[in-house]
């Protein structure tokens, strides 16, 4: 695949995808078009050999799978890509719009996950989300995105600050409020919602708003080597894995993509890799094979798990905050994370036989390791464990300015992320009783 145009696919996705509720209807589309059922929690699963199927929890989390063409007894391998639907931003609370001195109307925010603040500043935002309208059976979701330029979180003047540039201490509840108006008295975020889904003000019930930087990405630099974007943290990763379980797989293996919400958060929570949901799928798949218990812990011993996140390349300006004798680069392939105490599950053997299987297929890869005096942060592979135990290895795209609204990567490492994700699917990771692995 050309990398122009796999880049160019995945700033649409990511344009498509400003809130964690559009990133998995944006999934759930892609899957659509390539013949995947929609299933639910709430209903039995029927399954048949090689059927395309995927469910959604609370709007947030995806997984996707393909059912093996046959199989001949039990152990049966499956072999699953997991990456996360939200990135740092700022959430909206409850009746949000603040009056100041009748002429600002600003909005109340709080901060998700871990965000650089300074980047917000002085771009374009907009909000998107998730709405609850009130119905005559209940209440309903329906999506909302403002998609235009309409707030701002606006700098304080250098003359007002002469100490700006030695750093400041943000404070989100004083300092990162976004200016939405000059004071309408009848402007409120309720009414845009009614007027976008075409409904009265009194039919909305609930919201889950979130800001967003609405600025589209781009490929950039002397030969084109770069890309920036919004939340690359970890779309990218999710977007390779949708698309690769789309193409060719083995169908003697059960095949699956699972975009876990609330990562950025710690993931503890409903629809979070720390949640039962990657584990009661596989149950329900395994039991619709006829497996008892038994034969679903001999299948898990015998697959694999990918955790697809991002990871810190070498900056140009900062190179002491990387390992000085072994860091990544942008453009310099796959990582394969690694953390001596399990922050990420890469170990000889998992990130081995990845790293095998990236060299049979001549995609590039590299090994990432946090400066031993500067902590990273911790992933999906190792949260996961704690509710079904995999075979795991860590991996990832290098990134520069994680947690900016506009991160940046290298443009040819979406393609060796999206080949390796393919031969993956493609190539069975067989266990022996002796502890070996082929593949095949």
């Amino acid at each position: 695949m050309n990398i122009q145009a796999l880049n160019e696919e995945l700033f649409s996705f990511i344009q498509n995808s400003p809130s964690p509720y559009h990133a998995v209807f944006s999934a759930a589309l892609v899957l659509q078009e390539h013949g995947f059922t929609e299933l639910s929690e709430k209903q039995k699963w029927k399954l048949d050999p090689g059927g395309k199927y995927y469910v959604k929890r609370n709007g947030t989390s995806l997984f996707a799978f393909r059912m093996p063409e046959k199989t001949d007894g039990f152990p049966v391998t499956a072999q699953i890509i997991a990456s996360h639907s939200d990135s740092p931003c700022f959430k909206l609370k409850g009746n949000s719009e603040v009056q100041v001195e009748d002429h600002y109307t600003k909005l109340n925010i709080e901060k998700y996950g871990s965000a650089l603040m300074a980047p917000w500043f002085d771009r374009p935002l907009s909000i998107a989300g998730r709405v609850l309208v009130r119905t005559e059976n209940g209440l309903k979701p329906c999506l909302v995105n403002f998609d235009r330029d309409l707030v701002m979180i606006v700098n304080l003047a250098i003359h007002m600050n002469r100490e700006a540039n030695n750093g400041i201490a943000y404070h989100t509840q004083s300092d990162l409020l976004p200016l939405a108006g000059s004071g309408q008295k009848d402007f409120s975020i309720r009414k845009m919602v009614s007027e976008q889904l075409q409904i009265s003000e009194d039919q909305i019930y609930t919201m889950d708003l979130f800001v967003y930087n609405r600025m589209p990405g781009t490929i950039w630099g002397a030969d084109n080597e770069f890309i920036s974007a919004p939340r690359l943290d970890d779309l990218q990763c999710a977007f390779s894995s949708i698309q690769a379980l789309c193409r060719d797989v083995n169908p003697d293996i059960l095949t699956a993509a699972v975009i876990f919400d609330n990562e950025e958060v710690g993931s503890q929570s409903y629809q979070g890799a720390g949640s039962t949901f990657l584990k009661e799928c596989l149950e329900r798949i395994y039991l619709s094979l006829g497996a008892d218990r038994e034969d679903f812990l001999s299948s898990m011993a015998c697959s694999f798990l990918l955790s697809a996140d991002s990871g810190h390349a070498l900056h140009p300006n900062y190179r002491d905050k990387s390992d000085p004798f072994r860091h990544p680069y942008v453009n310099g392939g796959v990582l394969v994370k690694y953390s001596a105490n399990q922050k990420y599950t890469s170990d000889a053997v998992t990130g081995g036989l990845f790293k095998l299987l990236c060299e049979q297929k001549q995609i590039p890869f590299q090994d990432f390791y946090n400066h031993s005096d500067i902590l990273g942060g911790s992933t999906l592979g190792n949260l996961s464990m704690s509710q079904v135990s995999i075979p795991t290895a860590d991996i990832g795209v290098a990134m520069l300015a994680m947690h900016s609204p506009y991160e940046t990567a290298g443009a040819k490492d979406t393609l060796a992320l999206y080949q390796s994700m393919c031969a993956f699917y493609q190539t069975k990771f067989q266990a022996e009783n002796d502890g070996s692995y082929q593949l095949i």
